[in-house]
């Protein structure tokens, strides 16, 4: 399994981790968990809690262009030249949830234009092959 592979998992893993941070919050904030509506609960947060979960959904997101990006190395034999763009993305994501979580905004935005620039790296990786 190639290194690029490995991030993948991590960063499909990110979203699952938010989701337990999000549910720490809700307990700790809400003083429960309502798994029969955890979405209208979620709703109800404010400040660190809400920021979870908004990170949460971005990771979501994150997840599906890391996808595309991964796809367009594998289907181009590119795969083994990914691996360094690939860690840059991950390390950037991670940082992007824990800097959305405590609401730093510059370096939220920052991490995030890291991992979309180790994206586009993805990208021309495939291209050049």
């Amino acid at each position: 399994m190639t290194l690029s592979l490995w991030c993948l998992m991590i960063v499909a893993l990110l979203p699952y981790v938010l989701a337990g941070v999000g549910g720490y919050f809700r307990r700790t904030n809400l003083g429960t968990v309502d798994n029969d509506n955890p979405r209208g609960q979620a709703a109800l947060l404010e400040g660190a809690g809400a920021r979870a979960y908004a990170a949460q959904a971005n990771a979501w997101e994150a997840l599906a262009l890391f996808l595309v990006g991964l796809a367009l190395v594998h289907f181009t034999g590119n795969a083994d030249q990914a691996g360094t763009a690939s860690v840059i993305f991950v390390i950037a994501r991670i940082l992007h949830a824990v800097f959305y979580i405590r609401g730093v905004a510059m370096l939220r935005s920052l991490s995030f234009c890291g991992a979309l620039g180790a994206w586009i790296w993805l990208v021309v990786i495939a291209a050049s092959g």
